[in-house]
């Protein structure tokens, strides 16, 4: 049924969709499901190049089963306010925004990392941390750890002498959207040498060239709101003086 969850014939008929190219509303109208069922199921079990029908039914076996146990808990790992439902709340973290993460083109253990991190209270989690939260080996947690500090989601902070914590705040989403944003750029530079190659007078030249005005434009907008972003959002509100009679 449309609000069930997915049979293991549905799963490969997505599977058989996939491989044949299919668009996912396609595969979801044939289905009777939301499109967004199908997408999340076909992200959060490898994407379209990985999905396998079998694997992803015993991989959501596995979850069924980890929700209904307790998330262990070491003495050392910090506790979080997961309000009045937190099943809820894993709900979201491990499926609605690790989904999306995923959609961005990150791959799964790294969006579960990083939305681990960006729900937690602290903000800051160890590697210990992560292995115990997120029920997986240190090595899947290391070269997550390792993906997200090169793209500068997240930065690395002493903690306890020789342990380290790995930190997201607003600081690091501001500098990765700056850093994206001049990286982006680096094609305007490129499509510029292509006109001196081509010729500015040719038709592949003028093409170029307005690939990189429009690079440049969108570039310099993304500083420009990120800078703006971050003076008005970390700027605490002053109160205001009285006015005078």
């Amino acid at each position: 049924m449309p609000g069930g969850r997915l049979t293991q014939q549905e799963r490969r008929q997505i599977a058989l969709g996939v491989t044949d190219g299919l668009a996912y509303a396609e595969i979801a109208r044939r289905l009777d499901r939301p499109t967004s069922t199908v997408t999340r199921e076909v992200m959060r079990n490898g994407g379209p190049t990985a999905y396998r029908a079998e694997s992803a039914h015993r991989a959501t076996e596995r979850r069924a089963q980890r929700r209904r146990q307790p998330v262990p808990r070491g003495p050392q790992t910090p506790g979080r306010a997961d309000g009045p439902d937190a099943e809820a709340v894993r709900e979201y973290e491990e499926e609605t925004f690790t989904t999306v993460l995923m959609q961005t083109g990150m791959p799964r253990m790294t969006a579960r990392v990083l939305a681990c991190l960006c729900t937690s209270d602290s903000g800051s989690l160890t590697a210990a941390e992560l292995v115990r939260r997120l029920q997986v080996s240190p090595a899947s947690v290391s070269k997550a750890i390792a993906f997200l500090e090169a793209q500068g989601l997240i930065r690395r902070e002493r903690h306890e002498g020789r342990r380290e914590r790995y930190a997201v705040d607003d600081d690091v989403w501001y500098q990765s959207t700056v850093a994206s944003a001049r990286g982006t750029a680096r094609l305007a530079d490129i499509a510029r040498q292509g006109v001196g190659v081509l010729g500015p007078g040719t038709p592949a030249g003028a093409r170029l060239e307005n690939i990189a005005r429009f690079v440049d434009f969108v570039s310099e907008s993304i500083v420009r709101a990120a800078d703006q972003a971050r003076d008005i959002l970390h700027t605490r509100p002053e109160t205001a003086p009285d006015s005078g009679a």
